[in-house]
């Protein structure tokens, strides 16, 4: 009988930390999890997935080299997932030396380890398609230059050369992925889609409140993040270790993310949602939008679910109609 594969996942407690952790144990991982504080963490996330208790959790600060190297050797994993750090674009405007330290020294720690244990861990990491800022009309691919636009993509573009630098200097099996916009009902209200999403349930129910917006022209590829997790694991399966664009291909923009949610509910939109300046971002991407093309063909991933099957999904799961 095979040992048991054994994952761990760092950042455990987010959207896609838990939908990772919930594809992994079905695929039959032992999965390990880290937090700041494992013993206070609510882990309320594993808890709406129903998998609290399968998963086995350890308390790491990612800023400090020795609490890493310690779980490292401590759990022995076969796959190290990195979905730690600040994952606010918007906070980041607010908050950029932790965001800055969270990402880049969080994930240079972890290559360090890894390469001071010399095991043959495979390690991915959680890159974004926010470093590559406003690349115009034409989708963003594996070769488009990053230019990002924010504190939170500089990390992540920080992040990304570190792991490509461990990759080609110490042979590491490190990769990472670009992923574009990914949503779900585990996303929390400071994100504008599920900030969206909320008041128009609210609002259906007979809330009498209204919606404050920003910048509504912005246009973004909104994916399903269930499915972008399938794809961080197919990178560690592959024999060398490369990166990938996770994307739908598709851009919409941030009015019609609203009026599809508004529609679904039966709403006019137009009735419940205000601009508010103060939301508007020093910086913003107009267009985000990614192209797939070599995941489809290298991995054989690809996204089912486009933006208006997130709106409904998020929808159903906020009034208690659909599935996590």
């Amino acid at each position: 009988m095979n040992e048991k594969k054994c994952a761990l996942i760092c950042g455990i407690s987010g959207q896609d930390g838990a939908y990772l952790a919930s594809f992994l144990l079905n695929k039959g991982y032992a999965v390990y999890g880290t937090s700041r504080d494992a013993q206070m963490s609510p882990f309320q996330n594993l808890v709406r997935l129903g998998i609290r208790d399968k998963v086995k959790l350890e308390s790491v600060a990612l800023n400090d080299f020795r609490s890493v190297l310690q779980v490292l050797m401590k759990v022995q994993p076969d796959e190290v997932y990195n979905l730690a750090g600040q994952s606010s674009v918007g906070l980041s405007f607010h908050q950029p030396v932790e965001t800055l330290e969270s990402i880049s020294v969080g994930t240079l720690n972890l290559l360090e380890a890894i390469r001071f244990s010399a095991r043959p861990i495979k390690f991915y990491n959680a890159g974004s398609g926010e470093c590559f800022g406003d690349a115009g009309e034409r989708p963003s691919d594996e070769t488009t230059p990053f230019m990002p636009r924010s504190p939170y993509a500089v990390a992540k573009a920080a992040a990304f050369w570190e792991v490509a630098n461990y990759r080609e200097a110490y042979g590491l099996y490190a990769c990472s992925g670009i992923l574009f916009n990914h949503e779900s009902p585990l996303r929390p209200e400071r994100f504008v889609t599920k900030k969206i999403i909320a008041a128009t349930c609210r609002i259906s129910a007979g809330s009498k409140e209204q919606l404050y917006l920003g910048n509504m022209a912005i246009q973004r590829d909104w994916g399903w993040a269930p499915e972008y997790v399938e794809a961080m694991w197919m990178m560690l399966q592959q024999e060398a270790p490369e990166d990938f664009v996770i994307a739908t291909g598709e851009s919409h923009s941030l009015e019609e993310f609203v009026e599809k949610a508004f529609s679904y509910a039966g709403l006019d939109w137009r009735k419940y949602v205000e601009i508010d300046p103060e939301l508007m971002r020093p910086a913003d991407i107009t267009i985000g939008r990614g192209n797939p093309e070599k995941a489809r063909k290298k991995l054989g991933w690809q996204a089912k679910y486009r933006m208006h099957d997130v709106v409904r999904m998020m929808i159903d799961a906020e009034s208690g109609k659909g599935r996590l």
